[in-house]
């Protein structure tokens, strides 16, 4: 593994920038409620689509008085867009690194790790990723935070950042029904799992990711297509 700089006693965080926060909040609600303004410029024609969705909700905007109808719109694209600024703020990832550990903070938990766990941290697409000991993945988590800065934060604490990603990409081999080599029960579970991702469920998938983890199988998703490696402490 690729050494680290000399460790510093302080912390370093990677978050977003607060004047990106700060326009999210702004621009998302604004945005919604442009939608809203053109949603009731166009509702009159809306109605004349045969079976369209919400019809009544467009019928209600076609015969409320103005401003009534219009404020009506207003607000309710600005709620909406409100709601899509809590959904990226709750899935915001923030990463926080110390000499001893570093924590994941992302859809409303926080993961710790010791800085002896971690033995390699490196990104995969958007998603930034710590292997431990045996290889094993202890987190995959995505984000747009700037891969400059994350390198930065982890060489400058002395954690094992790879520069050409998964220093174990070559491990992969794609997962199909009934694959031999996998540890007992991991084909159906990886079974359960091509499943929630053809539902994009996720949750169920990100559970089920653990579940596998525990068995010892690494995952890796390409286009809903499954890849998987051992770790160390299973015979490859």
């Amino acid at each position: 593994m690729k050494a680290g700089k000399e460790p510093h006693g302080d912390t370093t965080v990677v978050a977003e920038p607060l004047e990106e926060r700060i326009l999210i909040w702004v621009l998302f609600p604004a945005l919604g409620a442009g939608a809203g303004w053109l949603i009731k410029l166009g509702a009159a024609w809306l109605t004349e689509i045969p079976f369209i969705p919400f019809r009544p909700a467009f019928e209600f905007l076609t015969s409320a008085p103005e401003p009534r109808a219009t404020l009506i719109a207003l607000l309710v694209g600005a709620l909406l867009g409100l709601a899509v600024a809590c959904v990226a703020a709750w899935e915001r990832l923030t990463v926080t690194v110390t000499d001893k550990a570093v924590s994941l903070r992302c859809r409303g938990t926080t993961q710790d790790f010791t800085r002896a766990s971690v033995e390699a941290v490196f990104r995969d697409g958007k998603r930034l990723v710590l292997l431990g000991p045996v290889t094993e993945e202890l987190a995959r988590e995505s984000g747009d935070l700037k891969t400059e800065r994350l390198r930065d934060a982890f060489l400058r604490h002395g954690y094992p950042w790879q520069e050409g990603g998964d220093p174990y990409a070559g491990d992969y081999r794609r997962w199909v029904e009934d694959l031999p080599g996998l540890p007992a029960g991991a084909n159906a579970l990886l079974k359960a799992r091509a499943r929630a991702l053809e539902k994009n469920d996720s949750d169920d998938a990100r559970q089920l990711r653990t579940e596998l983890a525990e068995l010892g199988v690494v995952v890796r998703d390409e286009k809903k297509h499954q890849f998987w490696r051992l770790t160390e402490r299973f015979p490859h």
